[in-house]
């Protein structure tokens, strides 16, 4: 069988992802305002987070590009998609410190109206292909643009989840998010003998074996957007998915339970 070929980057619009990030934030912000003290206190189910502190890191996600807008850019790229779904995790712990001190330096109607304001004065006119030092290297702007699409989704159902609200998705956020966790499963279980549908917005081949050529593939995976996200982050178990039929997998190379979540 001939060495599988590297996988070419899929592109993003520029245009669009700047317009999805603005918008769920938007989304966000106009629901962290109805919080109640009770509701900010419940824990997150992220960690020892608090509702209060999910919400400073969904804040703290966009405030990274606005800083990053204002530091030097640095010489050459240095991250690219999907590559940055793992280098994350090494990132937790010191991302988790800085949530908390974020969390505690304002409130969350202050840390909203200051992050909208800056967000919104600097985006604009930087162009996609200027590039920032970011907490796991130096990335072009609009690459960086779609793991905020990642992080504002998959944040939003968690906050939706913990405080009992119902933010909607901004569809090419969604998009964004699940086509980028898909792109990685692809990188980390490279070949074409599985493939996984997404609809509306994904679908990839991966995992060694028999190359398929044509007709239905032998071995198939599909799921909705949301459970994809929950899945690729760790958030649902593949095994709790097919349980509750979330999931449907046929094929001997369809199970996917050892390369989940993507982004560990």
């Amino acid at each position: 069988m001939p060495p599988a070929k590297k996988r070419k980057q899929r592109g993003y619009d520029s245009d669009k992802t700047r317009t999805a990030v603005l918008t769920q934030f938007a989304h966000v912000r106009d629901a962290v305002l109805t919080l109640t003290p009770e509701q900010l206190a419940r824990p997150a189910g992220l960690g020892d987070w608090t509702v209060r502190e999910l919400t400073a890191h969904l804040c703290m996600g966009v405030e990274t590009v606005s800083r990053a807008l204002e530091r030097p850019a640095p010489p050459v790229a240095e991250v690219g998609l999907p590559e940055w779904a793992f280098a994350t995790a090494a990132q937790a712990a010191p991302i988790s410190d800085d949530v908390k001190a974020y969390a505690a330096s304002a409130g969350p109607a202050e840390l909203f109206e200051r992050t909208a304001g800056r967000i919104t004065a600097l985006l604009p006119d930087a162009p996609a292909d200027r590039l920032i030092a970011v907490r796991v290297g130096a990335m072009r702007l609009g690459d960086f643009l779609v793991t905020r699409t990642v992080e504002l989704t998959v944040h939003t159902d968690d906050l939706n989840r913990a405080a009992g609200l119902d933010i909607p998705f901004d569809r090419q956020a969604l998009a964004a998010c699940t086509r980028l966790l898909a792109d990685a499963l692809a990188v980390k279980a490279p070949g074409a003998s599985t493939e996984v549908r997404i609809p509306p917005y994904a679908v990839v081949q991966c995992v060694e074996g028999p190359r398929h050529t044509r007709g239905t593939p032998p071995n198939v995976v599909e799921t909705d957007p949301l459970t994809w996200l929950r899945l690729a982050t760790g958030r649902t178990a593949w095994s709790e998915a097919l349980a509750s039929a979330q999931v449907s997998a046929s094929g001997e190379r369809a199970d996917l339970g050892a390369l989940l979540p993507v982004m560990s």
